[in-house]
């Protein structure tokens, strides 16, 4: 009966949807919605699989530096931390890279240079979502039984390869389902980077039918494509597990 309503219901506007579905504009926005999703779900992997090992760490100060991270930036609505990064050059003429509190310094940027739309966009996604990566990763090397551990070692394994060929497999497991489900949620986030002016698949939409006024029909548009990128998504990760 569902299904009969809206595929019969003339106010869905099918007509219009079918004509904007493969429209060009539709599909750069795409672009630039999976190219985010891609470039932030690879740095947000090395990121936070850097903040899980140093959550694992016996170093105080290694710990707490990633426990504080992890806080904060799951703290912040994503859409806080875009505006924000957005409006840096606000807080901060210049980027500089060099030794704090000493006049060492190996180069010099304009902050309104170095961030724009799409780096700012990059930057912003992978900040908040190192966060949750570190913790789904932390999560599935505890899981592992602290017996492994004390047999890799019994073994003579240094601890890096411990880490990469005895336990990180075994955590995989764990970290496989809830690591997908991140990247699903960080491909539906980027919709957020609406705020930027970016013209991602949302913005580019909106941009559409704030022109047409043909509301209904193009955030059906976006709602099929979303359901595309989350389908090939699953497959991926079925296919993983």
């Amino acid at each position: 009966v569902i299904l009969q309503s809206v595929a019969f219901n003339p106010r869905w506007e099918w007509g219009v949807f079918a004509r904007w579905f493969f429209d060009p504009v539709i599909l750069s926005g795409l672009g630039q919605t999976l190219l985010l999703t891609l470039i932030g779900t690879l740095l947000s992997i090395v990121i936070g699989g850097l903040l899980a090992l140093a959550r694992l760490s016996s170093s105080w100060l290694l710990n707490g530096l990633a426990w504080g991270y992890i806080w904060l930036f799951r703290s912040l609505p994503l859409i806080v931390v875009l505006i924000v990064l957005y409006n840096f050059s606000y807080l901060y003429d210049t980027l500089t890279i060099g030794i704090p509190f000493t006049p060492i310094q190996w180069g010099s940027f304009d902050t309104i240079n170095v961030l724009g739309q799409f780096s700012t966009a990059v930057v912003g996604l992978t900040l908040v979502q190192s966060a949750y990566t570190a913790e789904i990763i932390r999560g599935g090397f505890l899981g592992v039984d602290h017996g492994q551990y004390e047999a890799a070692a019994a073994l003579g394994l240094p601890a890096g390869r411990r880490t990469l060929r005895i336990i990180l497999p075994q955590a995989l497991r764990t970290i496989l389902p809830a690591g997908f489900n991140e990247i699903i949620s960080l491909a539906k986030g980027t919709a957020m980077v609406y705020v930027l002016a970016m013209p991602e698949l949302f913005y580019t939409i909106q941009m559409i039918y704030n022109r047409t006024q043909e509301v209904i029909p193009l955030l059906m548009v976006g709602a099929v494509w979303y359901l595309v990128i989350t389908s090939v998504l699953s497959l991926i990760q079925h296919l993983v597990e």
